[in-house]
């Protein structure tokens, strides 16, 4: 059933993307906001506490239609999995980005690009070359396949297998937005109500982000991969994210990271990848990677179902 789900989801997403997540954004925003609201005393063991709770609400309410679903028909089950999956994965929502920044670099449109960058990662990017725009744009979307696309797939496998249901992927996305709205806040606004949110949120990407890095080296450049993982993700501002992007500049062979300017600041980064600087040609084998990485991983859980099946 989670192949199928997976699939199904794919297809719908790519044949009728959602046009917008604002609303469920703004839901999950005000939800979490109850919980900081309500317990945020600026202490260790209330962000403990509320974090649980705001994983547990959810973890219960779809696990419990999911099994009643389960209960009366597999089928509507199976229907359930793929809309929770349509309305956590996101494929579309930063494939879109990427395609227009692409477009109208080969167009020699680089404000344009500018600005389509500019939206998607919410900085400034106005004082960018066309090899920096192109550099970032990689960056960003070998960052956002994973979190919307891989790190999904993974803890909605792993919850299925569990008997859970699809409840691994909204407690994904749920992880991550907590990490983003309470993790990264400063000490001095939220004290350590945010710390177990961050702590958290590490030890919900630690393994899928390791086996995205992975199947990059597999569907990519495997040496490069494994050279610029093991000898450039640790320089990295964020060493986590550092995995990530140095593993697909290795599989791309290209160079990444480097000082640039955003919202007029120089943001100072090192040098990762190998090979040559990044442009619009470079972009095309940056989606590239993506749907390989992608295919393979839906291989290898067909492999994994067929032998459950005759096991």
């Amino acid at each position: 059933m989670s192949l199928l789900s997976l699939i199904t989801a794919f297809l719908l997403e790519q044949l009728q993307p959602l046009s917008s997540r604002k609303y469920l954004y703004t839901w999950l925003t005000a939800y979490v906001d109850f919980f900081q609201r309500n317990f945020n005393a600026g202490e260790h063991k209330h962000g403990r506490i509320a974090w649980i709770l705001a994983i547990a609400v959810p973890l219960v309410v779809v696990s419990t239609i999911h099994w009643i679903l389960l209960g009366a028909n597999p089928i509507f089950a199976w229907a359930f999995s793929v809309l929770v999956l349509y309305l956590t994965m996101g494929f579309r929502k930063f494939s879109h980005y990427f395609t227009d920044v692409h477009k109208a670099l080969r167009d020699n449109e680089l404000d344009k690009a500018r600005a389509l960058l500019t939206a998607w990662s919410g900085k400034s990017c106005s004082e960018l070359n066309s090899e920096e725009v192109a550099r970032v744009t990689i960056e960003q979307a070998l960052l956002a396949s994973h979190r919307n696309v891989f790190g999904v797939v993974f803890w909605f496998v792993i919850f299925m297998m569990l008997g859970l249901g699809p409840i691994g992927a909204i407690i994904y996305r749920i992880a991550l937005f907590l990490g983003a709205e309470w993790g990264d806040k400063d000490k001095a606004e939220f004290g350590d109500f945010g710390v177990f949110a961050r702590q958290a949120h590490h030890i919900m990407e630690w393994l899928p982000l390791r086996l995205t890095a992975s199947t990059f080296a597999i569907v990519g450049n495997f040496e490069d991969t494994a050279y610029c993982w093991r000898n450039q993700a640790a320089t990295w501002p964020d060493a986590e994210e550092g995995i990530l992007l140095t593993s697909g500049a290795g599989a791309l062979g290209v160079k990444l990271g480097q000082t640039i300017v955003l919202d007029e600041e120089p943001v100072f980064r090192p040098e990762i990848g190998t090979g040559d600087d990044a442009d619009a040609d470079y972009m095309q084998s940056a989606i590239g990677l993506v749907w390989r990485a992608l295919v393979f991983q839906l291989i290898v859980l067909m492999m994994l179902t067929v032998a459950n099946l005759l096991g």
